[in-house]
């Protein structure tokens, strides 16, 4: 059931976290959610909206920063179990674990300040002709229960009380989390944190549950339950496809908001190659081996024109994967997959392997690998394109100007392109950025995208197949918007207005009045 605690003893239903550095077995056995339990966590889920959805911005607040507070109370235990399940450094996990709680700040601060509602009010004209206009008062409210997918690649900040179980809390939903099943132990602690602050604050049990699977039984009863009103996902293209599928075919669709495949491309412009190829070629490889290439913002794809530049920009790169060191990936599923996928893309035709780094004995270390291919090439086989997930780039070699941006056109959605070049040579292709507009949620210039700022303005998300919504991003305080919807209020007395449209404007916050913006 929901919360369960880890067990010492196994059923035919129950399984233990992976070491995938060495394959072993970690204490603790969780139990494979039933149908039943799914429903129960859902419906608690529903009863808790009813009171949870009237909480104030700064109770809502309070909650969080109360989230936020009991994980850092874990202490160490948190990150030597988050270490243990997903061989990541302690270092990594530390900063982690603050991105995590900054976020549930940050949502807490914005909640506080409180005109993320998009509050609009048009004032009655009892006088205007030929028709009277009546009081209309708009504004955000929040959605209902969602469900929550636990990523792989991130056990904090994209799990149990990642983004998109911050964000949701804030609208004013409930949460019901499907932990990963790469990191139980990790979600069952922090789930548990939840849980003590849901307890201090007040708050109705269903509020937060968190379930545990290995099948895809139980995510797709979270999903397919009716009381479940949006969803949450960070993962694979089949995975979120699967979801997005499930939530249209309901009798009541539900919008599944899925952070998908991505590739990153990186355009290198020719003349910034002269300057400094050698130095870029490093540090592309620095990003594309970063945490063993297992973030969805990992520069998959290299696009450069053909020439002496672009060579030694090549050949650099190629020692510098040659010379870096296989790291134990995530899962054994995720090393399979990689490797199978690197299989395939090396026997695409125009494709070459140019670079690898040396194999070492382990149970699921990714190898480092670079490729190469040309623009006519990806042109006539667009799969090559496609993210294989794990420590690995491919470099296309344009012919010549017109053919890079052909490239460009070409490209399916993605999280993030980035562009290198000189300031002049960036006015010189300003039709490619214009381009990568349209294929992109955030732009770089000159800085490779492996970073994601958790703020205000970020964008983290882009059109299919990178996520379902292209409008939504699971990073920022914009994240938020995808848990709640607009409700008008007619002619409603002041008193039974919500106090963020009453006309007194209780809370100080931002509003858009008969088409001005004023406090």
């Amino acid at each position: 059931m929901t919360n369960a605690p880890i067990t010492n003893t196994s059923s035919a239903e129950s399984f233990q976290g992976i070491n995938p550095a060495t394959g072993e077995s970690l204490p603790g056995f969780f139990e494979e959610a039933t149908t039943a339990e799914v429903a129960q966590a859902c419906e608690l889920a529903a009863k808790a909206f009813i009171d949870y959805r009237k909480k104030s911005g700064a109770e809502k607040a309070q909650f969080l920063e109360q989230i936020a507070t009991e994980i850092e109370a874990l202490g160490d235990e948190l990150l030597t179990r988050a270490q243990a399940e997903s061989g990541l450094p302690l270092a990594r996990l530390t900063g982690e674990r603050g991105r995590t709680t900054g976020q549930l700040r940050l949502f807490a601060e914005y909640l506080r300040e409180g005109s993320w509602v998009n509050a609009r009010i048009d004032t009655a004209l009892p006088d205007r002709q030929p028709l009277p206009r009546p009081d209309l008062r708009q504004m955000l409210r929040p959605l209902g229960p969602v469900g929550v997918f636990g990523a792989s690649n991130f056990p904090l900040a994209f799990s149990v009380a990642g983004g998109d179980t911050a964000s949701a809390l804030a609208a004013g939903c409930p949460v019901v989390v499907k932990a990963h099943p790469a990191h139980p132990g990790t979600s069952q602690l922090v789930g548990e944190a939840i849980q003590r602050a849901v307890t201090a604050c007040g708050l109705p049990a269903g509020t937060f549950a968190l379930v545990h699977g290995r099948t895809t039984a139980v995510g797709m009863a979270i999903v397919e339950h009716p009381s479940i009103k949006a969803v949450g996902f960070t993962g694979s293209l089949r995975g979120g496809k699967a979801l997005f599928d499930a939530a249209a075919r309901r009798p009541e669709p539900i919008p599944v908001y899925a952070e998908m495949g991505s590739t990153n491309p990186v355009f290198f412009l020719p003349k910034i190659l002269q300057e400094k190829g050698g130095a870029l070629a490093l540090a592309y490889v620095n990003s594309v081996t970063l945490g063993v290439g297992q973030f969805c913002t990992n520069p998959g794809l290299a696009v450069v024109q053909q020439s002496s530049e672009a060579d030694t920009f090549l050949q650099e790169a190629g020692k510098a994967v040659t010379a870096s060191q296989p790291a134990a990936m995530l899962t054994q599923g995720i090393h399979r997959a990689f490797t199978e996928g690197i299989g395939k893309l090396s026997q695409a035709e125009g494709v070459q392997v140019l670079a690898q780094a040396t194999a070492v004995e382990s149970f699921a270390h990714g190898i480092p690998t670079l490729l190469t291919t040309t623009a006519d090439a990806l042109l006539g086989n667009p799969h090559i394109a496609e993210e294989v997930f794990g420590p690995s780039s491919v470099v296309v070699e344009a012919g010549s100007r017109e053919q890079l941006l052909a490239v460009a056109r070409e490209l399916e959605g993605h999280l993030t392109a980035t562009v290198y070049g000189t300031e002049d040579e960036l006015l010189e292709y300003a039709d490619l950025l214009e381009i990568l507009e349209q294929k992109v949620g955030r732009l770089l210039i000159n800085g490779f995208p492996t970073g994601v700022e958790v703020s205000h303005a970020m964008q983290h998300g882009g059109p299919y197949p990178a996520t379902t919504d292209s409008r939504s991003t699971s990073v920022g305080t914009n994240a938020i918007l995808r848990f709640a919807r607009p409700v008008c209020y007619q002619n409603f007395p002041d008193a039974l207005l919500p106090d963020e449209l009453k006309t007194a404007n209780p809370l100080r916050i931002q509003r858009l009045v008969d088409g001005k913006w004023s406090n």
